[in-house]
């Protein structure tokens, strides 16, 4: 496997979720890095480092579609919950003995950009909206700051 390279069709423009996105990226390539030229001890490390961000990354994005409103959270959730298993089956698999690094760098680049191009780009516009409001009605500091600077000016 060649090591992966951002594409900008993999942009949801949230840039928080975009830079995550890249991170996982990066991690599957150090990934494949450590697979080539480190000890099985390195290669569990990274798969460790990327199991967890992966799991951060999914709970902060969860949290977002939850908050923008968005009506498939649920079934999205379900999606990662689903992935979490797969990798977890992995990292067992490999923690057994089994060489399954390139099994599992396969699965996910292919998963993680059908799911940038799909799942995530369904929630990206209701997300981005709720967070140009959010910022809008906070840029100036909350109500209270608001009101004072109204009141009192």
């Amino acid at each position: 496997m060649a090591l992966l390279l951002w594409q900008d069709d993999l942009n949801t423009g949230i840039e928080v979720i975009d830079d995550q996105h890249r991170r996982i990226v990066s991690m599957i390539n150090q990934l494949h890095q450590a697979q080539t030229g480190a000890s099985a001890l390195v290669v569990a490390d990274v798969i460790d480092e990327l199991v967890d961000y992966t799991l951060s990354h999914f709970a902060f994005e969860e949290e977002l579609m939850e908050e923008a409103g968005y009506p498939f959270c649920a079934a999205h959730k379900r999606v990662h919950e689903v992935f979490t298993k797969r990798v977890s089956e992995y990292r067992m698999r490999f923690q057994a003995g089994e060489d399954v690094v390139d099994e599992l760098k396969s699965m996910l680049s292919r998963w993680l950009f059908n799911h940038i191009r799909n799942d995530d780009r369904a929630y990206s516009e209701q997300v981005r909206r709720h967070l140009d409001r959010f910022t809008r009605e906070h840029e100036h500091g909350g109500w209270l700051a608001r009101t004072v600077r109204r009141l009192f000016r």
